[in-house]
């Protein structure tokens, strides 16, 4: 199969709260795999297709700490046990720490 990703995937597991934009609620669920270019979600409340979504995970700065980071998205795709989100706009501290997620995996 060919891989038509503009950009590499990294497996990861880690835990992830969303919202929908404009809601005042939040749900949970588990970062399964991340790139610059977006991220899927394992959850069991998956935002609608089409949603704008802010997505807050923990990861690993330049400095070696870990920080909490809000990356804006836009739903793409809902499945039974989750969704894939495509990010917007990220600054550069989010691209380096995604990235190098990927050097890990």
């Amino acid at each position: 199969m060919i891989e038509k990703r503009r950009y590499a995937r990294a497996s990861i597991d880690l835990p992830v709260q969303f919202a929908v934009k404009g809601s005042t609620g939040s749900a949970s669920g588990i970062g399964k795999d991340v790139s610059i270019g977006g991220m899927f979600i394992e959850t069991d409340a998956p935002a609608s297709f089409g949603a704008e979504v802010v997505v807050r995970v923990r990861l690993r700065t330049p400095s070696n700490e870990d920080q909490d980071f809000d990356l804006p998205g836009v739903v793409r795709w809902v499945r039974s046990g989750g969704m894939g989100v495509q990010f917007g706009l990220l600054g550069a501290l989010e691209t380096h720490a995604i990235t190098e997620l990927g050097k890990l995996a």
